[in-house]
């Protein structure tokens, strides 16, 4: 008897298990109000106190990146933004590792498509001395000979082994195909052609142009307070005089040849399974519809639950994970869908994804879909906002962007104002299945026939013919 008791209790147990209880209402996040100020020299300075913990994080950027590398000269931002730590008139690498080690503190130099940033994360006590070393490396950096050839040969180095593999070259592919010879198509770091006709004075040039203190924002957020902040500010950045801004730049989103649909398979025999990306044009960070596309991209591919890691590593077994994601930017920016499969089952899970795209786009999400994604996202956000360093990434992004500061505090409200409908018209007008590209570098004997069955056009590239630097994707044969 007791052992049927004690049966029966353990599967009423599994049974409660299968329905999780509904996410609770959401609660709005609110951060103290940012303050800001701007120097005369332009320099933009946003301060968020937040005194419950003795760190701060600061990140001081500006606004051009990898869309402002010149022809040919791809992953010249990155490089900049690497060596820029590496020395300056009055501090060797060596010196500015040491001293900013000794204050227990992180620097860190990067370059996005949109921005080249430099990050600081310290305890408050010392912020004014490791803003010394912020201030040195964006002002004096020298790019010494010696440590820009040793990161331009390590550079080059990883990229060589990274394009043996299918899934960067599949993701490299894509954007050619999405954004042709526009600056968004090029690899954000380079390829080793590139990086070899970048000179020094590339980035001396580079940096004159654009580490600007009026091309620039500080944001601070944690254990400071605002008049403390802007003080600071001022007595590290305020001499820097303004910079002579370079010519607007070229329209960086898709270009008008990306219209039309490719299907193209690199042909890489050696590869141990396929990869497969499915891409086109996305969204503007700056547009309406932004809450719209990160709800659509949560039920399509944005996390375990969603619905393509359901239907190809769930249901089918064909992938240890699938998913796909929205990456705005100052100009329309991309969207993808990818996954590694095997090789015999690639133009499968490439005729999924493309289906899982149409399905969002003919018919309503349910609520029981609905409600659980949009708790995702709540919560990873409110989650980024527990550390200084996710307030500055999110308030970076708005400044970046020309947005207003206090739509951090309109997030959740925006995501839950998010209804089925709208998510479908987004994903009509969005994710439309029969204007995306289809990308899969893998043996191509295993998966072209059933590729071609299945989309018709199918464009074969051996590896030995593909060029990243050319929206063709071929390279140029010598006319005999």
């Amino acid at each position: 008897m007791k052992r049927l008791l004690l049966s029966l209790l353990v599967t009423s147990s599994l049974l409660a298990q299968v329905a999780p209880p509904p996410p609770a209402a959401p609660r709005e996040a609110k951060l103290p109000q940012p303050v800001e100020k701007t120097l005369d020299n332009g320099l933009r300075v946003i301060v968020v106190p937040k005194h419950d913990i003795p760190l701060v994080a600061a990140r001081l950027f500006f606004r051009n990146g990898a869309a402002a590398d010149p022809q040919g000269r791809d992953g010249l931002a990155q490089l900049t933004a690497t060596v820029l730590t590496r020395g300056t008139k009055s501090r060797t690498a060596e010196q500015i590792a040491r001293g900013v080690e000794a204050l227990g503190a992180t620097l860190a130099a990067d370059a996005g498509w949109d921005s080249s940033s430099i990050d600081l994360s310290v305890m408050s006590s010392n912020l004014p001395k490791a803003m010394e070393y912020v201030a040195d490396v964006a002002r004096n950096a020298t790019f010494a000979a010696a440590e820009f050839e040793r990161e331009r040969a390590q550079t080059i180095d990883a990229l060589q082994v990274e394009l043996t593999e299918p899934a960067p070259v599949a993701r490299l592919v894509a954007s050619r195909l999405i954004f042709g010879d526009t600056p968004y198509g090029h690899n954000l770091g380079g390829t080793p052609s590139t990086l070899q006709q970048i000179k020094r004075a590339d980035l001396v040039k580079f940096h004159a142009a654009h580490y600007r203190p009026d091309n620039g924002v500080l944001v601070l957020a944690g254990d400071v307070k605002a008049d403390a902040a802007f003080a600071l500010a001022e007595a590290q950045f305020g001499a820097w005089k303004r910079g002579t801004a370079p010519a607007a730049a070229k329209t960086a989103g898709p270009a008008e040849s990306a219209s039309t649909p490719r299907v193209v398979v690199v042909d890489m025999p050696e590869s141990g399974q396929a990869a497969v990306v499915v891409g086109r044009g996305g969204i503007r960070r700056g547009d309406a519809a932004y809450t719209q596309a990160i709800v659509a991209n949560s039920i399509l591919g944005g996390g375990y639950s969603s619905r393509l890691n359901q239907e190809i590593r769930i249901k089918r077994g064909l992938s240890y994970g699938a998913g796909s994601s929205f990456e705005p930017r100052a100009d329309v920016g991309p969207f993808t869908a990818r996954t590694q499969t095997k090789h015999e089952s690639a133009a499968e899970v490439a005729t999924i994804i493309t289906g899982e795209m149409g399905r969002l786009a003919d018919a309503d999400v349910l609520e029981a879909e609905l409600t659980p994604r949009k708790a995702v996202l709540i919560g990873e956000f409110a989650q980024s906002l527990e550390t200084t360093s996710g307030i500055v990434n999110r308030l970076s992004a708005l400044a970046l962007y020309g947005l207003p500061l206090s739509e951090i505090n309109r997030y959740i409200s925006g995501v839950q104002g998010v209804t089925s409908e709208q998510v479908r018209k987004f994903a009509a007008s969005n994710l439309g299945a029969k204007n995306v590209h289809v990308v899969i570098v893998g043996d191509a004997k295993q998966f072209v026939e059933p590729l071609r069955k299945q989309f018709g056009e199918v464009e074969v590239i051996p590896t030995s013919d593909l060029d990243l630097n050319s929206a063709t994707l071929r390279v140029r044969k010598a006319k005999k």
